[in-house]
């Protein structure tokens, strides 16, 4: 799967460098889309390069859309290695959304080019299948800046993704909400109903669904 161009295509892993010398490579792990009622959840690992520094990493929720692009090219360019992957909708609902966060950060990290030695997880839960050794870091986004590369590689390849899904499902305005509960996406939903990126475990759209509302 694609992530390194524009969507609709979807994410893959990124180039790998071999560093000059040995030395510990941690991976970064991030996900963006936990809390929106529809489209997937996206987690990206990544081993920032010691020798090719990126100035301004930051959680990318307080970075603007043009500054988390530019850097998104960046830490594709630099990375040692980089890796993103999707959970769909179908899977979210199937095992629940923490589940589904805690698989995506296991199968960034070892989708890897580069074997990580260490993980570091953002937030205070640590996946257990992780294929290396891992370290939960709450506010990690903001404080590391191998989280904080993953944290914009995450959050610009799903709101690409919700910006190509817009054009495919009008009328519910993925471009601009990204599928979270704005007060747009709520009205959308009870004209509408819901489509197939809704996530039918979330209220409101549960309850859409237990009222026998089709998409």
């Amino acid at each position: 799967m694609r992530c390194d161009v524009a969507p609709p295509t979807r994410p893959a892993p990124g180039r790998a460098r071999s560093p000059s010398k040995p030395a510990r490579l941690v991976a970064g792990v991030d996900e963006a889309g936990r809390g929106p009622l529809a489209g997937p959840l996206a987690v990206a690992a990544v081993i920032l390069n010691p020798r090719h520094k990126i100035e301004g990493l930051d959680d990318s929720k307080k970075l603007t859309e043009a500054r988390r692009e530019a850097l998104y090219a960046q830490i594709v360019q630099r990375a040692l290695a980089w890796h993103v992957v999707l959970v769909e909708v179908e899977e979210i609902d199937r095992i629940n959304i923490f589940q589904a966060t805690m698989a995506g950060m296991c199968r960034a990290v070892a989708g890897l080019k580069v074997a990580a030695h260490e993980a570091w997880i953002d937030g205070n839960q640590l996946p257990k299948a992780l294929p290396c050794p891992g370290k939960a870091i709450v506010g990690g986004d903001a404080l590391k800046p191998a989280i904080s590369a993953a944290s914009i590689i995450a959050k610009v390849t799903r709101d690409r993704l919700m910006r190509a899904m817009d054009v495919q499902h009008p009328g519910y305005g993925f471009a601009s909400h990204k599928g979270y509960s704005t007060p747009e996406h709520l009205a959308a939903l009870r004209q509408l109903g819901p489509c197939s990126l809704h996530r039918r475990s979330f209220a409101p759209v549960k309850l859409l669904f237990d009222q026998g509302s089709l998409f």
